[in-house]
């Protein structure tokens, strides 16, 4: 029999935790099907983790707005922003409150505290606005809560423009409906979250009164307002009973065009009839230009090309791999796109989350790999070639295990 191993002050050594668990796993049969188990699920969890670039700590901002009609900034501040600000501060959890205040228009952010979970920040606001509502004043209608997050910023953008040799013929309203049209197809694919439009101007029905013709008639410029504002309603009365059955009954009419809009009887003047087209022009065309997106392109001549352009912007839903989402966008698009949309539109992506987040993770993955290689030399050189092998199969499996232990955990690698 052998004797134990004495210690350096001459008695027998006594292994703590870690020494025992090692004599155990290193005369254990299944140490070797234990590696191999780690190397296998830790590669399956690399291979299924979600890669994304942005950190995804939750620090959730709230935004509320307030539509003060006939109110001056200066005014708006006293009546409702000061109290609005004091409201949000007493919410738990609110780091910071930041306001603007214009004419007829008050806005405020609460920004939360790191880790807060965006659907209890943004019902703690509803709560707290609905308990202390009577400190706005009266006539200002509910204000609007909108929650702002990580996961609302855009993954993949597509810019449609036309070709440049066709370029005069294409409007920015025309892009916006094939955009509509395209975004409509690009939706389908699972996991894509917040989705919007950048640039482009919808169509829109103007009424633009003419003063000459509103004094002529004697018709103030509030009683055309309040008639076109009016008109297009249309609501239940309750229910008629007619030989045996019961109809619901409705009350006024939505107009169905432009023409229904100009014949919108406002008035009588001696004995004439006096419609919204007598006093104003019913324009339908795009939205008149306050902003425009355009594409510039070099020309071969020294110069740039301008052309009209409309960005699709596409986000991802929380915890979903935007590497995955990406590519897949990218093969709905070729697969949609020479269907809706015509052969002078092309499309750009202008911005791919999920391929520089693909770049960063596999640098990183080179790195893990570079640096295990070259401890794995140095312990060879300095201790062994034995101990040098036993580094190059325990730190990589470590690094897999905590691959699989994030994936299970619901962690991403970012």
């Amino acid at each position: 029999m052998s004797s134990p191993t004495p210690s350096p002050t001459g008695g027998p050594s006594k292994l703590g935790m870690a020494g025992w668990l090692t004599k155990v796993f290193i005369r254990s049969a299944l140490t070797p099907l234990l590696l191999l188990a780690s190397i296998a699920v830790g590669s399956v969890a690399l291979m299924s983790l979600a890669r994304e670039e942005e950190p995804q700590i939750s620090v959730p901002m709230v935004d509320v707005l307030i539509q003060a009609d006939g109110i001056r900034a200066d005014d708006a501040i006293e009546l409702v922003t000061k109290p609005l600000e004091s409201i949000l501060k007493g919410i738990d959890g609110v780091e910071h409150v930041y306001t603007y205040t214009q004419d007829d228009h008050v806005m405020a952010a609460a920004r939360f505290v790191v880790g807060t979970k965006s659907e209890d920040a943004i019902l703690r606001v509803h709560e707290k606005l609905r308990a202390n509502y009577t400190r706005i004043p009266l006539g200002i209608p509910e204000p609007l809560v909108v929650g702002r997050g990580i996961n609302d910023v855009a993954i993949v953008t597509l810019t449609l423009t036309p070709k440049p040799e066709v370029a005069d013929r294409w409007s920015d309203n025309a892009l916006l409906k094939l955009s509509e049209k395209l975004l409509h197809e690009l939706v389908k694919i699972d996991d894509v979250g917040l989705t919007y439009i950048v640039g482009g101007r919808a169509d829109q029905i103007r009424v633009e009164p003419d003063p000459e013709r509103l004094a002529r008639y004697g018709i103030a410029l509030n009683d055309l307002v309040e008639k076109v504002k009016n008109a297009n309603r249309s609501f239940l009365v309750g229910t008629l009973r007619d030989r045996g059955l019961q109809v619901p009954g409705a009350a006024g009419q939505t107009l169905q065009g432009v023409p229904d809009i100009g014949l919108l009887l406002i008035t009588t003047r001696d004995g004439r009839p006096v419609y919204v087209k007598d006093v104003a022009d019913v324009i339908f065309e795009a939205k008149p230009e306050e902003a425009r997106a355009w594409n510039m392109a070099p020309d071969g001549k020294g110069g740039y090309a301008t052309a009209p352009a409309v960005t699709i912007a596409i986000a991802k839903r929380a915890g979903a791999n935007a590497v995955t989402i990406a590519q897949t966008i990218e093969k709905r698009l070729e697969l949609v796109e020479h269907q809706v949309l015509p052969p002078d539109v092309v499309v750009t992506k202008t911005r791919d989350y999920g391929e520089t987040a693909n770049e960063k993770v596999e640098e990183l993955l080179f790195h893990l790999a570079l640096a295990t290689l070259s401890i794995a030399a140095l312990v060879a050189v300095a201790i062994g070639w034995r101990e040098g092998v036993v580094v190059l199969v325990v730190v990589p499996t470590t690094i897999l295990l905590t691959m699989f232990a994030s994936w299970i955990l619901g962690y991403t690698i970012n």
